[in-house]
């Protein structure tokens, strides 16, 4: 695991994180201090969210997981069964539709 590095911005040494205050779950103060004892310099950096690089396992297929796990058995079987199908079959629930509503054209 990466630990975030910090860096004094008046004498560039090593900073250390003294503390941290989450203002939202996006956003924290960082406060830290320089490690060069003559320097001394204490700051606060304000540490925000800025994007996503790889989505999280808890959304998407993590989160379909997790909900048909949280589903009684036999219903758990039905919609791993639907899944697997669409799957197989590589039809989206917009292309079934069509499929059941001839004449009408996909947009």
């Amino acid at each position: 695991m990466r630990i975030m590095k910090m860096t004094c911005p008046e004498c560039l040494a090593d900073a250390t994180i003294r503390k941290t205050n989450r203002r939202h779950p996006q956003l924290a103060d960082v406060y830290c201090s320089c490690t060069n004892v003559e320097c001394g310099h204490t700051f606060v950096i304000s540490a925000s969210f800025s994007h996503t690089i790889s989505p999280s396992a808890l959304k998407g297929q993590g989160r379909v997981k997790e909900l048909i796990d949280a589903l009684p058995e036999q219903d758990s079987d039905k919609a791993l069964e639907l899944l697997l199908r669409a799957k197989k079959t590589g039809l989206t629930a917009a292309d079934r539709e069509a499929k059941r509503m001839p004449g009408t054209a996909k947009m």
